[in-house]
């Protein structure tokens, strides 16, 4: 009887890494289509052959001289860090608040925070661009930071994960003498690193990643950031596929090798999250 048990685990457990494989396969086509095409030569025509006939490096090297990669990138890891570093600190205290602040319109108010998840950012472009515009902010790093400098993902995010870390640690500490400000920094903080990893890893990408804030508020080209130029890539590029690829490649492998770096602590927070209501 028990070996017939652990024959349908295991056939059970072989079906589950197959199925798996094939959906971790069917993610990374995409990826290895970018990889192999950003090595092929001009004349290399996708939907013609899988593999090009000729392989080269060159289309990186004109891919950064021509996209001017250095200033974009830079721009791109300004404006990321300091909207990441906003958000940390708004979610961080704003979560904390909800978690454990007894005061009068606290439901109210998470409800709002809530409610603020399903509002699209495209819907809000225009007040905010007026917004800019009054304070003389167009054209400059502020319209691309201030703009997400707080979100409701992340005040939910640490509201749930603060709602995880048993309370009689902040009363010991409490007792000992500590104030909220101490409380926060040397107990709870410390203990919230995954999700606050979590935050990091969605507020870096997705600002990496965000198109819609630059095109919008900024027209300076000094300010351009790594999705501006793939799009203009697109626009002076599309015929020649492998330097449209390569470019694609290198404002992709920060952003791989970011969560890989932090995937373990990613995986923690997300799952930590969702234990309490």
């Amino acid at each position: 009887m028990a070996n017939k048990v652990l024959q349908k685990q295991a056939i059970l457990s072989l079906i589950l890494a197959i199925a798996l494989s094939i959906g971790a396969i069917a993610l990374l086509l995409p990826l290895i289509f970018v990889l192999i095409t950003s090595f092929a030569t001009a004349d290399f025509k996708p939907l013609d052959s899988l593999l090009p006939k000729t392989w080269t490096g060159d289309n990186y090297a004109r891919a950064w001289a021509q996209g001017e990669f250095l200033l974009a990138f830079a721009n791109s890891t300004l404006v990321a860090i300091a909207v990441t570093a906003c958000q940390i600190v708004t979610s961080a205290l704003a979560g904390y608040a909800l978690a454990r602040l007894n005061f009068r319109g606290r439901n109210g108010i998470l409800l709002f925070v809530l409610a603020t998840l399903i509002v699209p950012f495209q819907l809000l472009v225009i007040p905010i661009f007026l917004v800019l515009k009054w304070g003389h902010l167009v054209n400059t790093y502020a319209a691309l930071i201030l703009p997400t400098a707080a979100n409701g993902f992340g005040i939910f995010l640490l509201r749930q994960y603060i709602q995880t870390i048993p309370i009689q640690l902040e009363e010991a500490a409490i007792i000992d003498g500590a104030n909220r400000w101490q409380v926060l920094w040397r107990i709870v903080l410390p203990l919230t690193r995954p999700a606050l990893v979590t935050l990091f890893l969605f507020t870096f990408i997705g600002e990496w990643n965000d198109l819609f804030k630059p095109l919008v508020f900024t027209t300076r080209p000094e300010l351009k950031t790594v999705q501006l130029t793939l799009a203009g890539f697109q626009e002076q590029f599309t015929a020649d596929w492998p330097l449209l690829m390569a470019a694609v490649a290198i404002a992709t492998i920060p952003i791989v090798v970011l969560f890989l770096i932090g995937q373990r602590q990613f995986i923690r927070g997300v799952a930590a999250a969702g234990i309490k209501n």
